[in-house]
């Protein structure tokens, strides 16, 4: 990473440090949950310590299995929340997450349109294809991964052609000659294709004097390849540094193809944080956190991930390539698939470890379990290996995990020149361009 490029860095405002049993310590606020100010605290911090934006995940669907240990997947409308928090900051962007699969893009294009207004230039759109959900919205089954991207860049096109259908230039606010508008200015987009028909115009004007800027999550070779062609930042799971550095370079690479420039899209994957003042309480957190975890799920996602059935084999016994069946074929995801099968390719982990790993009990995300000094040497390993180019922190296990990331891991980078001491721009597009 060049000197003229810091990274960047996100706060997700999913309570991931309520997850597994942490939101039965005393401190966790789970009462909370369901109220603006909970969140709110975080993004007034978040813009303190100069991020470049808070990140609302979503899922339309709610897992009633894991209902029972912890909140699971209940959550805030992502864009309601983050129209909440507008008012209350004036710097730090507001990322929210909609999918693509399962509703219109008027509706989408005029809630994010309507976000970056209240926000005076800070939404962005966290572009998702869904994994689930589908029984919620009528459909059968999931669309397979091509249809779902195919239908994603169609319906990125149609909510870019709404934005531009109503531009801000158009207003004209006359009142001696009583002209509102240029009504010439505003065109419908007609468009017919093959997932989407949407007349338009937008109903909203565009807020012109800052983009909105398009975040995709995926890193199947169908959403690297969207990502590429239209992404200023991408969110993935890379739970090792190889696995970053084989993404960033595809990304890029896939970039050019598409005739941008590769330092147009910035690989930004979550980083899991367990932190404390030591190792060994560091590694009691993430116990502590895991200790009612659900074995048998794990299994289960152990086998639809690669075949296999570990459920019977003693914890001790390692798992190799030499086990490994053929993939299967449609597993629910196939990133997480093929990075739990390139784990046991390189590290030929035992069961046990096998059960503890990201890759398994999470969202493969980057993982680091110890120290603030731990946590800024990884941090700065990645970045000189050309691993990353920022990432979105996901504090666990504790509110005082979450407070370590703003209080001193955020200082120690800008104090090392990694990262920002203040905002030079006032919009999301602003701070991801610096």
């Amino acid at each position: 990473m060049s000197a003229r490029r810091k990274l960047h860095i996100g706060m997700s405002l999913a309570p991931t440090w309520l997850s597994g049993d942490a939101w039965r310590r005393p401190d966790s606020n789970i009462e909370g949950l369901f109220s603006s100010d909970f969140y709110l605290d975080i993004a007034r911090r978040s813009e303190a310590a100069h991020l470049d934006f808070v990140f609302c995940p979503d899922t339309l669907f709610l897992r009633t299995e894991v209902l029972e240990k912890g909140p699971g997947f209940s959550s805030l409308d992502p864009t309601m929340l983050l129209a909440s928090i507008a008012r209350e900051t004036s710097r730090v962007g507001l990322l929210t997450t909609i999918s693509t699969t399962f509703l219109p893009p008027y509706v989408v294009a005029r809630q994010l349109q309507s976000l970056h207004w209240l926000s005076n230039g800070r939404a962005g759109w966290n572009i998702v294809t869904a994994l689930a959900g589908h029984e919620n919205f009528g459909l059968s089954a999931m669309p397979s991964a091509e249809e779902r991207y195919e239908r994603a860049a169609e319906f990125t096109e149609v909510v870019r052609l709404l934005w531009q259908s109503y531009p801000e230039e158009a207003l004209m606010m006359d009142r001696a000659n009583g002209r509102f508008a240029d009504a010439a200015l505003v065109r419908p987009i007609d468009h017919s294709g093959s997932h989407l028909k949407v007349k338009g115009p937008l109903n909203l004007p565009t807020y012109a004097r800052a983009p909105i800027p398009l975040i995709q999550a995926g890193a199947s070779p169908e959403g690297r390849n969207f990502a590429a062609s239209v992404a200023d930042a991408v969110f993935a799971s890379t739970p090792d540094r190889e696995a970053a550095i084989d993404l960033r370079r595809d990304l890029r690479r896939r970039a050019e193809g598409h005739g941008r420039s590769p330092d147009a899209i910035n690989l930004m994957p979550g980083l899991s944080l367990y932190l404390a003042e030591s190792r060994a309480e560091a590694f009691e957190l993430f116990a502590e956190t895991h200790t009612r975890a659900d074995k048998a799920r794990a299994f289960a996602t152990i086998r639809e991930m690669t075949g296999l059935d570990l459920s019977d084999w003693p914890l001790e016994c390692k798992v190799t390539t030499a086990e490994l069946p053929p993939p299967p074929e449609h597993p629910r995801s196939r990133t997480h698939a093929d990075l739990l099968r390139r784990l046991i390719e390189r590290d030929s982990p035992t069961v046990e470890e096998l059960l503890w790993r990201p890759e398994v009990i999470g969202s493969a995300h980057w993982q680091v379990i110890g120290t603030i000094d731990d946590a800024f040497e990884a941090i700065r390993d990645w970045v000189e290996a050309g691993a990353i180019d920022g990432f979105i922190a996901v504090p666990g296990g504790s509110v005082s995990s979450l407070r370590l990331v703003f209080e001193a891991l955020v200082p120690r980078l800008a104090e090392a020149g990694l990262f920002r001491t203040s905002y030079s721009g006032t919009t999301f597009a602003d701070h991801l361009g610096e």
